[in-house]
This record gives C-alpha cells, sequence and structure tokens, in this order.
C-alpha cells in the first residue's frame, strides 16, 4: 500500500519504514517525507542512527511526533 509504518519505543527511539526522504534534521527536529504527507520529530539530542532506502532509525529524547498531511498547507 505504501504508506509510512512508524513503530515508536518509549520517548527514545522511532523506526519509520516506507519513507521518501530526510527534508530536515537537526538536534532538535526531524522531518521525514512520506508518500501521504510529513512525519515531523520534535526533541533533545535527536539523531538519525541509520538510514536505508527503506527503514531509518531515530533515537534521542522524544517529546513530539506529529503526522501532517500532505494536502494540508502548514
Amino acid at each position: 500500500m505504501g504508506a509510512a509504518v512508524v513503530t515508536v519505543l518509549g520517548d527514545f527511539e522511532v523506526c519509520i519504514e516506507n519513507y521518501r526522504g530526510i527534508t530536515e534534521y537537526t538536534e532538535n527536529l526531524v522531518r521525514v517525507q512520506t508518500k501521504g504527507g510529513q512525519i515531523r520529530l520534535c526533541g533533545k539530542r535527536l539523531q538519525v542512527e541509520y538510514y536505508t532506502n527503506d527503514e531509518m532509525k531515530v533515537t534521542g529524547k522524544i517529546d513530539t511526533l506529529e503526522f501532517i498531511d500532505g494536502r494540508r498547507a502548514e
């Protein structure tokens, strides 16, 4: 189906499958583009531990995880 699959482990680890790319990456914000829109992770000491064509893992102190519909303007 191509939808993003997001697995959250506590407030310290997020795995994202079926993403298209990383659009912003700082220690406080990671934005990931998906087929349906964006996933925005906000927190402290965020790091992309690894990424492949199919999956990525973000670690750090995750405060918020937000799904932004691709049809909605920010």
